[in-house]
């Protein structure tokens, strides 16, 4: 792998854009990853997480690793909290493949694995809390998908009855978001690629 090229993760924040710069009419109440750390030229986020989505992101200013880590060959595993409690049912109808729209158009999305969960242990501080427990119960579930659709475990869970209501994402091929916190960004050495390229 070429040593010309930077790679970094960062444990994006809730209220974040996964990119640098927009030209849209509002762009100046958005938050950007720039605003977190001093990313060289050319760097670019694989895999983005939409605004009230966190936790890791690769970056990189290398076409060719983008590319590696964003293909189907790459486990990418995620925490969601879900309103409600999940039971089997619905988690079986995502581990078999369950219709989303994607860009107008009916997708089946299957989970490579999908199970209930505690609580994570290590979550980190919210800008914006997630609704009180007085609404109703909320549960956790860990969902690996080998693709990466726009908003797709969103749309997954709330075809299966349980919208998310927080979003993390944990884990790309065999690199961990670990201990990070929020807004954190660490540049990746050989055995990091390496982690990332591998997919347990």
């Amino acid at each position: 792998m070429s040593t010309d090229h930077q790679h970094f993760a960062l444990n994006k924040p809730f209220g974040y854009v996964s990119q640098f710069v927009s030209n849209q009419r509002l762009a100046h109440k958005k938050k950007y990853l720039g605003e977190l750390y001093n990313f060289p030229e050319g760097t670019m986020a694989v895999g983005r997480l939409d605004e009230p989505s966190e936790g890791l992101l690769i970056l990189t200013t290398d076409g060719v690793m983008s590319e590696k880590i964003r293909s189907k060959s790459i486990e990418k595993e995620y925490w969601a909290q879900l309103d409600g409690l999940v039971g089997e049912e619905a988690l079986l109808q995502m581990r078999q493949g369950i219709e989303i729209n994607v860009e107008g158009k009916a997708h089946l999305s299957q989970a490579v694995f999908v199970e209930s969960m505690p609580q994570p242990s290590n979550l980190q501080e919210r800008s914006k809390a997630i609704r009180d427990e007085r609404h109703g119960p909320t549960s956790w579930v860990r969902i690996i998908l080998r693709e990466g659709k726009y908003r797709q475990v969103r749309k997954m869970t709330a075809a299966a009855g349980f919208p998310t209501l927080r979003l993390i994402r944990a884990s790309v091929g065999g690199f961990q978001l670990g201990n990070m916190k929020a807004g954190e960004c660490i540049e990746l050495d050989q055995k990091d690629l390496e982690s990332l390229l591998n997919s347990t």
